[in-house]
């Protein structure tokens, strides 16, 4: 809407941001990667900052998420507004009290980061399994699939629970829209007012335990009367849909933007249609878009509201052309037919068809994608698309792998790329807790600050977080970028550890003729030559404009320590052209201060300082014609490692883990081959640590987890060691000695 505040943020702080403004009470456990939310309203809370009905929210941290569940629980029952945030097993520990809470009627809305559940591994990366685990509990969910909507659809669900008693999983995508910013549309704090109905809350408020109106609740059901009541709930149930289209027609009214419980986007007579839930609508909105521009008639159906299902919703929004769908999870439940929204959809159609209100039964496929923050991007997208073509399409088909064990997986075009002309691409490879991630941060909310400038961010981390590597991929331009998928080349390329040139392939991404500027401790003279040969090849063949800085050195020299963000912030605004360099400089140190504002004048100076003295330490190198580079890549793991760090363990390393096959994980492997690689691996140890030495010497247990190769360990006593261990070291402290444990010794020990 003209005239509305505009700002950069991420997905967790715009649902935060109203979340904080309509409840009363926060109860909070953090947890990756919805910490965020959590911190938010803590931080705000500190700051004074008050609520829609002048107050300042209690924000109570527990000892768990099923404490805090239990908080809420309470709170509610006492009449308080009260929410929470979590994912992945939180959101599993939650749900014994969420099952109280729906079957109470007690209105609230659960905020979710949606993510990964620790199954054959653990991981903070997000995907659908642990909305899709509480399904059950009677919460209603609602989902977002931006960071647009991550704002917007948080006062809807706050306005449809409060009028319709039925509590509310509200859930985006974990990291890829909890953690992406983007530039969007703030909606006021007198908007946000007069969505929440103050009738409803006041009948809310009636309906709280007190000793003025005692109540019977909790009670305990026998057989006689147990299923009566739990029918009882249906009407409510019957009533959300309609409630919640409601709600976002009020603040359609307000704001300007639309949103529905199932939006279609694409051809009107489309043949084929894709359903889907959260970020991957998006890709799948701008790759219909661009095969419609090339005369295919295709569609993308987005599932906003997923519990309660309107199934004749649903079918209203599809166009009666469609003769193929495709279904799309993020989610696995092993041993099913199909996974949930497949089945939902399945089960819509069918009854339809069986009753006479579709023409004809599509062909229904269902598949999966994105599991734990895997990317989604528009060639696999458009491979779902050409798998409906197919006179028999693969039903449970996976994309984004390589499944040559099952045989799931779509064929990808990796070539196809459908990214804006006007858009420059940048990616910047740095290290945890060096400033990368957080000057880019500031370098979005630069270039979307101007009305007719946008700009994405999204940070892929490691998971051990600080001290591992990080990488920024950042877009800027002219029109809003719904683009939630990683960069398939930039025309700016930042390195900024020198080392990273001999680790990962830098320039792999780069697009002919891109800028690149490497953090150098070598100046522009020297460093051709430390470069290695291939990264020489790459620059020559791309004609690559090559920068050095020395961020490091003019850092430590100014007391920032590693900290050399700003330097290299600066560099690349230089070189960039993004911006005219005095408006660049003036704005970052604008942004500067804001971020470190609260460390003291003294951390601000000296920032001021790095900035002054980027330029001055900025160099262009003169590429040369012919790669004679003495240097090579550095294996991140020597020839001596066990097979599986060396298969494995080195190509994730080196940045590559996506192009590993289904077949390369440990368990395809039979047991001759585990007894032959227990062997290797106990000899291998011996060599690794004897060729290594002592001070990088690998824990014996450690490296047998790492190889999944199962080798007993026995205690053995060592002559340097006054108790027993598992892995005794030698007199010399040299050489872990691994053992392998005989029935006798297992006995005896």
């Amino acid at each position: 809407m003209p005239g509305a505040q505009s700002a950069v943020m991420d997905g967790n702080t715009a649902a935060a941001h109203i979340a904080y403004r309509v409840n009363e009470v926060s109860a909070i456990f953090p947890i990756t990667p919805s910490s965020t939310m959590a911190e938010l309203a803590d931080a705000w809370a500190s700051d004074g900052i008050k609520n829609i009905w002048g107050n300042v929210p209690v924000v109570q941290q527990m000892q768990s998420e099923g404490g805090a569940a239990g908080a809420v629980h309470g709170s509610l029952q006492s009449g308080a507004l009260t929410t929470t945030y979590t994912a992945s097993q939180g959101l599993l520990l939650m749900l014994p009290n969420m099952y109280k809470i729906a079957g109470e009627l007690s209105p609230c809305v659960f905020h979710v980061a949606a993510r990964s559940l620790a199954t054959q591994a653990l991981s903070i990366f997000g995907d659908h399994s642990d909305v899709m685990s509480a399904r059950m509990t009677g919460f209603a969910m609602l989902a977002a699939a931006s960071v647009q909507e991550a704002h917007d659809l948080a006062l809807v669900a706050q306005a449809a629970t409060l009028e319709s008693r039925v509590p509310i999983v509200y859930f985006f995508d974990g990291f890829r829209t909890s953690h992406e910013e983007n530039k969007i549309a703030i909606i006021p704090d007198e908007q946000i007012r007069e969505m929440i109905d103050d009738d409803v809350v006041r009948a809310f408020r009636a309906r709280a335990l007190s000793p003025e109106h005692p109540v019977v609740r909790g009670t305990t059901h026998n057989p006689d009367t147990f299923f009566q009541a739990r029918e009882t709930v249906n009407l409510f149930y019957d009533k959300l849909p309609g409630i919640v289209q409601k709600a976002m027609d009020k603040l359609a009214g307000l704001t300007g933007r639309r949103h529905q419980l199932f939006r279609y986007t694409g051809h009107p007579e489309a043949d084929r249609v894709v359903v889907a839930i959260g970020s991957a609508c998006e890709v799948l909105d701008q790759t219909a878009a661009h095969l419609i521009a090339n005369d295919e008639k295709v569609g993308v159906l987005q599932v906003t509201l997923y519990r309660p299902w309107a199934a004749d919703v649903f079918l209203a929004a599809l166009p009666k052309s469609v003769k193929a769908v495709a279904i799309l999870d993020r989610t696995k439940e092993v041993g099913a037919p199909g996974e949930p929204l497949y089945l939902d959809v399945l089960s819509t159609f069918a009854h339809a068809t069986a009753a006479g209100n579709w023409p004809a039964m599509p062909k229904l496929i269902g598949g999966r994608y994105g599991l734990s923050s895997k990317d989604f991007d528009p060639a696999m997208a458009k491979a779902v698309f050409d798998e409906l073509k197919k006179p028999n399409p693969k039903h449970g088909f996976t994309v984004g792998i390589n499944d040559d064990v099952s045989h799931t997986s779509l064929a990808v075009d990796s070539s196809f790329d459908i990214e804006s002309p006007h858009d420059v691409r940048a990616l910047f490879y740095g290290l945890g807790a060096d400033g990368t991630v957080g000057a880019n941060k500031n370098s979005v909310k630069i270039l979307a600050d101007d009305p007719g400038r946008f700009a994405q961010g999204y940070f892929v981390y490691d998971s051990k977080k600080s001290g591992s590597s990080t990488i920024s991929h950042l877009r800027f331009g002219p029109q809003p970028i719904h683009a939630p998928y990683l960069l398939k080349s930039a025309s700016f390329v930042g390195v900024h550890k020198f080392d990273f040139v001999f680790k990962q392939d830098v320039l792999g991404l780069a697009a002919p003729e891109a800028t690149v500027l490497i953090n150098s401790p070598y100046g522009p003279d020297a460093v051709w030559d430390e470069l290695p040969r291939h990264v020489q090849q790459q620059l020559i063949d791309k004609k690559l404009k090559l920068f050095v800085v020395d961020a490091s050195k003019v850092a430590f020299g100014l007391g920032l320590g590693a900290r050399i963000n700003t330097i290299l912030q600066t560099c690349f605004f230089a070189i960039s052209g993004v911006l005219p360099r005095d408006e660049a400089i003036a704005a970052i140190k604008s942004e500067t201060e804001r971020t470190y504002a609260r460390k003291g004048a003294d951390v601000v100076k000296r920032n001021f300082a790095a900035i002054d003295n980027a330029l001055a330490n900025l160099h262009e190198v003169k590429v040369r014609d012919i790669a004679t580079g003495r240097q090579s890549s550095q294996s991140a793991i020597p020839a001596v490692a066990p097979r599986f760090v060396r298969e494995i363990t080195a190509v994730m390393i080196e940045g590559r883990g996506d192009t590993l096959p289904v077949s390369a994980m440990r368990i395809f492997a039979s047991s001759a081959d585990n007894a032959r690689l227990s062997a290797r691996t106990a000899l291998s140890v011996r060599s690794t640590t004897t060729a290594l030495g002592s001070a990088t010497r690998p824990k014996a247990s450690r490296l047998c987890l790492s190889t999944r190769a199962a080798i007993p360990i026995r205690a053995t006593r060592c002559k340097s060691m006054s108790r027993t261990a598992p892995a005794a070291a030698c007199a010399s402290r040299t050489v872990r000695h691994i053992v392998p444990t005989t029935r006798r010794s297992r006995q005896s020990t």
